[in-house]
């Protein structure tokens, strides 16, 4: 297994995956946060193209394997690609929605990928993906300009970090599948026409969740969609044709719900219109370098007798106070049966 290469860490974040999705080319689709996954949430984002996972990972727990969906060795029908290099999870998550859908416009890049690694084993897929100069280069415009070692960490635990993995879930030709790159191909989770995959999804992550002991409660569940100001200009659009149809029929006063319906749609997109806005924002930031501003302000600290001296330790008494309460959170969470850190495996975000 390949170690994490030219591949950076990239955050769980809606902003980010949209950003991903239309960097390598893809349009009509976005990435949005979901913390509910019953049937009125899901519906309210129709048509959902599929669900993206992120969970602590524990390991390979041969116990549980008997519960596991069957895996299918060969589908042709599936893209399925074992994911063979480290912090590609997430992006690989996506790329198992995107490029298993019957619907989504993929764009000239990733449908020529597509159809250059279509005949391809599982293994060499993943290989494609982490040689992809394009993937490649668009996952990583999305890391973290942070070249500072976090101090809020103990240097000197022998604790392993806690590790945590993406995984996919989406319908294909009529049935539920789970597409885990560290698996030997996609589970198969049975039959599931039309929208009812949302319905048999949900007991499936939530037995999963169900695995970790006391309050384990990291988790992120995230649903590939439509372009939600499309969805909503469609809808406007559908119902103006409405509108215009009743009132030429009983006068300009008819058609007050429909009046409503429109005016909510109208807000809906002004309201996504400002969440895209603060996406891309965050996006520049989370690639921006603050070290010049950084050092600046430190010169301009320094420079004032005593100051600097007295933030410096001050913020080392909030580090280490902020250490020992981690440590007693985690001897507590110990103390009630919470699960310790996971094992150390080599590809995960």
């Amino acid at each position: 297994m390949s170690d994490t290469g030219n591949w950076c860490l990239i955050e769980s974040d809606p902003g980010v995956f949209t950003g991903l999705i239309k960097g390598i080319g893809v349009q009509g689709v976005q990435v949005e946060e979901i913390y509910s996954i019953d049937k009125e949430t899901l519906e309210d984002l129709q048509p959902v193209h599929g669900l993206i996972f992120l969970f602590k990972w524990q390991g390979r727990d041969p116990a549980s394997a008997t519960n596991q969906a069957p895996i299918e060795y060969e589908n042709p029908d599936v893209f399925f690609a074992q994911q063979v290099i480290t912090n590609a999870c997430a992006t690989q998550a996506i790329l198992s929605i995107l490029l298993n859908s019957r619907t989504i416009e993929l764009g000239e890049e990733l449908s020529n990928f597509k159809s250059f690694v279509s005949d391809f084993p599982a293994e060499i897929k993943g290989h494609a993906i982490s040689n992809s100069d394009v993937i490649r280069a668009v996952h990583n415009s999305f890391s973290r300009s942070d070249p500072f070692i976090n101090e809020m960490s103990d240097p000197n635990s022998k604790e392993k970090e806690d590790l945590f993995h993406f995984i996919a879930y989406t319908p294909i030709n009529g049935c539920l599948y789970e597409l885990d790159g560290l698996q030997e191909g996609p589970r198969n989770h049975g039959p599931a026409p039309g929208d009812t995959w949302l319905e048999k999804v949900g007991p499936i992550i939530q037995e999963r969740m169900a695995r970790y002991e006391g309050g384990e409660i990291r988790f992120n569940l995230m649903a590939v969609v439509d372009d939600r100001i499309k969805v909503y200009q469609e809808k406007v659009a559908a119902y103006e044709g409405q509108l215009k149809a009743l009132q030429e029929k009983e006068g300009p006063e008819a058609g007050a719900w429909l009046k409503g319906e429109i005016e909510n749609l109208q807000a809906d997109i002004v309201k996504e219109e400002g969440k895209r806005e603060k996406q891309a924002r965050e996006n520049k930031l989370r690639r921006h370098n603050f070290i010049p501003l950084i050092y600046e302000i430190l010169k301009g600290l320094a420079q004032e007798e005593g100051r600097l001296e007295g933030l410096i330790e001050e913020g080392r008494t909030r580090a280490k106070a902020e250490v020992e309460s981690a440590k007693q959170r985690k001897a507590a969470a110990a103390g009630t049966g919470g699960g310790g850190p996971g094992e150390d495996v080599d590809m995960y975000e």
